[in-house]
């Protein structure tokens, strides 16, 4: 990994945009850094940089949203996300790198997808709050996602969305769950291997820019068109999406 201009050009903006995401819209387009980033490095590094930039992140936005979560819904998300987790450390330690650029790419282009079916009506969600077994295993299909690709939020939004949530509940709920599933993430991410000297001088680097980005995503909360903001990362996702999965199979 060469941490050169080019590097900070792609990585200082990526960052920027995972902070708004994550601290003011339910962090669900936080991991387009992620894919982002695997554009000019290898994904395994790609997702050991974000990953304690996004646990950053999440530290600095506990506080604006603290104790306006659903407790129990949370924590059944949280234990869910356990054996996701494990199984995305089962995964990738027998994984070459080129599956999981298919794999973050297919996974940027789903949740396009996903979002705007969902928006146009094709997607429908239960007109009624979802049983508790189904918020488990929303958390064990995040926990898989956002090991393999920071990209949790899509699954946990079944389940949260459901609930018929306020946009500030939702908010708050996803950030207790995705603080707690990514401190799950960092042990088996540092004994695979993911973080070296290089990615802390880049996360020592980027660090200001992921602050910014958590500041500018808790204000946005309440003013920001959320239209404008998701138009834009579809857009990033259908492009970085397209281009990963292209270079993963040629």
């Amino acid at each position: 990994m060469d941490l050169d201009l080019w590097f900070f050009a792609v990585a200082a903006p990526a960052v920027v945009f995972a902070g708004i995401s994550k601290g003011g819209f339910g962090s669900g387009a936080s991991f387009a850094s992620a894919s982002i980033l695997a554009l000019v490095i290898e994904p395994g590094m790609a997702l050991g940089v974000v990953l304690p930039l996004l646990m950053l992140i999440d530290a600095s936005t506990l506080k604006p949203y603290w104790g306006k979560w659903d407790v129990r819904v949370s924590v059944l998300m949280i234990l869910g996300g356990l054996p996701g987790v494990a199984l995305g450390a089962l995964l990738f330690s027998r994984t070459e790198p080129d599956v999981f650029r298919v794999l973050i790419g297919v996974i940027s282009i789903g949740f396009v997808i996903w979002q705007v079916g969902r928006n146009q009506g094709w997607i429908r969600l239960a007109s009624r709050a979802l049983p508790a077994w189904v918020g488990v295993l929303t958390g064990t299909v995040a926990g898989f996602t956002s090991f393999v690709s920071h990209a949790g939020g899509p699954p946990a939004a079944v389940y949260l969305l459901s609930l018929r949530p306020t946009k500030t509940e939702y908010q708050a709920n996803t950030v207790l769950i995705f603080t707690a599933i990514n401190i799950f993430k960092f042990v088996p991410y540092a004994f695979l291997g993911m973080f070296t000297a290089q990615t802390a001088v880049a996360n020592l680097a980027l660090a200001p820019f992921a602050l910014f980005g958590a500041w500018l995503g808790v204000r946005a909360h309440h003013w920001m068109p959320e239209r404008a903001f998701f138009m834009l990362t579809y857009v990033l996702l259908v492009m970085t999406g397209a281009k990963l999965i292209w270079d993963g199979l040629t």
